[in-house]
């Protein structure tokens, strides 16, 4: 007679869910990986799709404007009421340009371009393509031979990174502005401090690496959004899921990809005192 099986521990069942939820992140990883490089392999046939490129970027642009004007101009006027707070007691009001200027340009605009390029874009682009999925367009496609990634991702892929490298600098005018009127005429400092604070510390490469990380913000907003819609389960929920996984992964790439490019830069390029 044989020994009955012992029933798997709780230890047993916890390391069976951490390892398979590993296996599933490295999945989307390689999922995720695999149709950025398959979106740039077909990069140069512009003739194909540099329509569907002009009518995703005019999209983006319509829904991301407006809201980072809403969030630039706020975001350079409390950085500069915070700060200027601070450094009146020091005597350095001058030195609030500095903060806004640099904060600005180094930081908060490309995290705030990637947060509306994701939120609104990507969100939009996560259900356009989940609705294909569930509609079996991008298996009629397939049918037909004409291979989904390139005719869909691939201009999604280059029109976000080209609206966000050009939100990252109106984010960047619009919290200057702000930054601007809240300093001197709320808080009394003279337009030539500000402004001479503000170009004291900031070196043209602190600008091309802002604008560099802003592209590669859109692209990971927009790969991880296209991934999450065309392998989304089929129903309205399925959908609604993908839209909500692809937000939220997103932020969560992004701060990653900020923290490691901000480092790097650092060490590349040390900051002048």
């Amino acid at each position: 007679m044989t020994d009955p099986v012992p029933a798997p521990s709780a230890a047993s069942k916890a390391a069976e869910a951490v390892v398979e939820r590993g296996t599933s992140l490295l999945d989307q990883v390689g999922g995720m990986s695999a149709m950025a490089l398959e979106a740039l392999r077909h990069t140069w046939r512009i003739s194909q799709w540099w329509r569907e490129f002009v009518d995703q970027a005019w999209f983006l642009t319509k829904v991301t404007s407006i809201p980072i004007l809403l969030v630039a101009i706020p975001l350079g006027a409390t950085i500069s009421l915070q700060v200027g707070q601070i450094v009146a007691q020091l005597g350095a009001q001058s030195f609030t340009g500095t903060a806004v200027v640099v904060g600005l340009v180094r930081e908060a605009a490309p995290i705030a371009t990637a947060l509306l390029i994701s939120g609104a874009g990507g969100s939009a682009m996560a259900a356009d393509m989940g609705a294909r999925r569930v509609r079996d367009e991008l298996a009629a496609m397939e049918v037909m031979a004409v291979n989904p990634v390139h005719r869909l991702v691939t201009p999604r892929l280059w029109a976000a990174v080209v609206v966000g490298v050009l939100l990252v600098s109106l984010v960047v005018v619009s919290g200057v502005a702000g930054g601007y009127f809240f300093n001197v005429v709320v808080q009394g400092v003279t337009p030539g401090a500000f402004f001479n604070g503000a170009t004291s510390l900031l070196v043209p490469s602190d600008l091309v690496v802002s604008l560099l990380k802003a592209a590669i913000f859109g692209f990971v907003a927009a790969v991880v959004a296209c991934y999450r819609g065309m392998n989304c389960d089929y129903g309205p929920v399925g959908v609604g899921r993908a839209v909500n996984q692809a937000v939220v992964q997103t932020f969560i790439v992004v701060f990653a990809a900020n923290y490691i490019i901000t480092s790097l830069y650092f060490v590349l390029v040390p900051p002048e005192i």
